[in-house]
C-alpha cells in the first residue's frame, strides 16, 4: 500500500487551486477524481445555462491541473456515458488505483453529506473528510454564536466577520463610525439609468461541446442557452471583477436596490457564480473592494454593502444552513399550501415586474437579489406559495444557487417559514414599494395607485390578505405589529374589498404542470 496513490474526488464547485485535499499534496502519488454526474445533473432539473457553466468550468480546471502536472480522471457526460452518483464514480476509481486513502473535502449539501459520511464504511481505503477552508468563518464558530440566540441575526455576527478580517475597521471600530450604510443604498431608478455592460466571454470549443451535450440530453430544462455568457476559467473570472471593480463598483451601492426593465445587470458585480465554482476567492474580493474606497476610488457605502454581501450575507448563511438542517427543508410555519403558479416557468403574466423578472431569469440564470425577494420571493409570500415548491424553483432556475445559499434565503428570509428564526420580519411589500424601486409600472397592465378591484396591482390586495390571515402571528412582531391599527382603522366594508379582490385574483392563478423542477 506504500505505493498506493490517495484519491482525492474534486465536486464541480470546488474548483479552486489552493483546495483543502491537494494543499501540501505531492503530485507523484495523487490522483484527482472529478465526475460530471446525471444525478447531480437532474436531482433538480437544473437551467441548462447552470449545467452548460458547471460542466464547462470543469473541463476548463481539470486541464489547468494536467498542464500544472497533476494526474487527473476525469468522468465525461456524454450520449456513451451516464455515470450515476459520486459514490459510483468513487467506487469505481477506488476498483481502478487501489487507492490507500481518500481525502475529500467537505460537500456543501446535507444530502451529499450524508451520503459521503458512508464511505469508510463501504471502501477499503482511508476516508479523510476534510473542512472547506475558503470560508472565512467555522462551523464551530458559528454554532457557539448561536447556541444560546433564539434569534439569529445576520448583522451581529457580520460584525465579527469584520473585527475578525479587519475589512474596513479602523482599531476596533467601523470605518467611519458605522457598521452598515444600507440607508445610503436604497435610491429608486432616475429616469434612463443604466450601468457600462459587464463582460460577456463568448464560448470556446470546450464550452461548446457542453453547450450540445446540454441541449441533446437536457433539452427539457428550463432555460435558454442562447445568452449564455459566463465566466469558466479562472482568467475570465478575474477579468469580469477587474471591470466591476474600475466601472461599476462606485454605484453599485446606491442603486443596489434598483430594478430597471431589460436593464439584467445594472452596477451588480455578477461574480456570485465565479465565487460560489471557487474560481474567485470571496477574501480577496472584500480586500479589493476595500483597496478602491481607500484609494478614494468607491464611496464607503458602496464598498460597505459589497463587502457586507460577501462576509456578512454569503458566511451567514452557510452556516445557518448547516445549524438549522435538516428541519430547515421542511419548515413552513405560515402553512402555506398553494402550489407554485405555472408562470414561474413559463413568464406569462401582466404582472411587468413578474414578467420582465422571470424573463431575465430564463435568459440569464439570473436575477439580482432585490427581484428575488421583493419581487419573486414577495409574491410567493404574500400569495401563500407551497415552500418546497418555491425552494425547487429558486434552485432550479439559478446559476448561482446551490442548497446552501438557496435553501435558507427562500425559507427563512422570502418565505418566513422558519418562523423569524433568520428574519426580524416577513418582508412583505404592496405594489407601492415596487413603483417606487422600479419603472415597472409604467408599462403595467395594473396600477399601484388602485388598491383594489380590476385594474389594481395584484400585489396591493394580496398585502392586506396576508397580514389579515396572519395577524395572530404578526401582530405581535415589534417590527410589523404596527400596521394592524392602520388596517382596523379601514373598517370592514374597506377590509372585505382588500380580501375579496385578493381571493379573486389568488382563483385566476393556474398551478404549475408535473416536471418542471423535477423528473418525471
Amino acid at each position: 500500500m506504500s505505493d498506493a496513490p490517495v484519491l482525492v474526488p474534486i465536486l464541480g464547485d470546488q474548483l479552486t487551486r489552493d483546495l483543502a485535499s491537494i494543499r501540501g499534496r505531492t503530485k507523484d502519488d495523487t490522483v484527482i477524481l472529478m465526475m460530471e454526474v446525471w444525478d447531480e445533473a437532474t436531482y433538480v432539473k437544473h437551467h441548462k445555462q447552470k449545467i452548460v457553466l458547471i460542466f464547462s468550468a470543469m473541463r476548463h480546471f481539470a486541464e489547468e491541473l494536467r498542464d500544472a502536472g497533476w494526474t487527473v480522471d476525469y468522468v465525461k457526460l456524454d450520449a456513451k456515458n451516464n455515470a450515476g452518483s459520486f459514490t459510483g464514480e468513487v467506487a469505481r476509481a477506488v476498483e481502478e488505483y487501489g487507492p490507500r486513502a481518500i481525502h475529500v473535502v467537505e460537500p456543501g449539501e446535507w444530502r451529499l453529506r450524508e451520503d459521503f459520511d458512508q464511505w469508510a464504511d463501504k471502501f477499503p481505503c482511508e476516508v479523510q473528510i476534510l473542512p472547506d477552508d475558503r470560508f472565512i468563518s467555522t462551523q464551530a464558530e458559528f454554532d457557539t454564536w448561536a447556541d444560546d440566540r433564539k434569534e439569529l441575526r445576520m448583522e451581529y455576527f457580520y460584525r465579527d466577520m469584520r473585527r475578525k478580517t479587519g475589512l474596513l475597521m479602523d482599531g476596533d471600530k467601523p470605518e467611519g463610525g458605522e457598521w452598515n450604510y444600507d440607508s445610503e443604498n436604497r435610491k429608486p431608478p432616475k429616469e434612463g439609468l443604466s450601468a457600462p455592460e459587464r463582460p460577456k466571454f463568448e464560448p470556446d470549443a470546450v464550452t461548446q461541446e457542453v453547450i450540445k451535450l446540454v441541449e441533446e440530453r437536457f433539452s427539457d430544462h428550463f432555460g435558454s442557452l442562447e445568452k449564455f455568457r459566463w465566466p469558466v476559467t479562472r482568467d475570465e473570472a478575474e477579468e469580469a471583477a477587474d471591470a466591476f471593480f474600475a466601472e461599476r463598483i462606485e454605484c453599485f451601492g446606491p442603486y443596489q436596490d434598483a430594478m430597471v426593465a431589460g436593464e439584467d445587470d445594472l452596477f451588480h458585480s455578477m461574480l456570485s457564480t465565479s465565487i460560489n465554482i471557487g474560481l474567485l476567492d470571496p477574501l480577496e474580493l472584500c480586500q479589493r473592494a476595500e483597496k478602491a474606497y481607500r484609494d478614494g476610488k468607491a464611496p464607503i457605502n458602496s464598498v460597505e454593502g459589497f463587502i457586507r454581501q460577501i462576509i456578512g450575507w454569503r458566511e451567514y448563511v452557510r452556516r445557518f444552513y448547516w445549524n438549522q438542517m435538516p428541519h430547515l427543508q421542511q419548515a413552513n410555519m405560515l402553512n402555506a399550501q398553494r402550489g407554485l403558479p405555472e408562470f414561474y416557468w413559463t413568464g406569462e403574466t401582466d404582472m411587468a415586474c413578474l414578467a420582465d423578472s422571470i424573463r431575465s431569469t430564463r435568459e440569464n440564470a439570473h436575477a439580482h437579489h432585490i427581484q428575488r425577494l421583493m419581487v419573486l420571493g414577495n409574491f410567493a409570500l404574500l400569495a401563500g406559495l407551497n415552500p418546497r415548491d418555491v425552494q425547487d424553483w429558486y434552485l432550479v432556475v439559478y446559476a448561482d444557487a446551490y442548497e446552501w445559499v438557496e435553501l435558507p434565503n427562500v425559507a427563512a428570509m422570502i418565505l418566513y417559514a422558519d418562523g423569524g428564526k433568520l428574519a426580524s420580519k416577513p418582508y412583505a411589500a404592496s405594489g407601492n414599494y415596487i413603483n417606487k424601486m422600479s419603472n415597472y409600472c409604467s408599462g403595467c397592465k395594473y396600477s399601484p395607485a388602485k388598491k383594489t378591484g380590476e385594474g389594481a396591482c395584484p400585489f396591493n390586495p394580496l398585502y392586506w390578505h396576508f397580514m389579515d390571515r396572519h395577524r395572530d402571528r404578526l401582530e405581535k412582531n415589534g417590527r410589523i405589529g404596527r400596521i394592524f391599527s392602520t388596517w382596523d382603522r379601514m373598517g370592514e366594508e374597506k377590509q372585505q374589498d382588500y380580501l375579496q379582490s385578493a381571493e379573486a385574483f389568488l382563483e385566476t392563478l393556474v398551478p404549475a404542470s408535473d416536471g418542471w423542477a423535477r423528473m418525471d
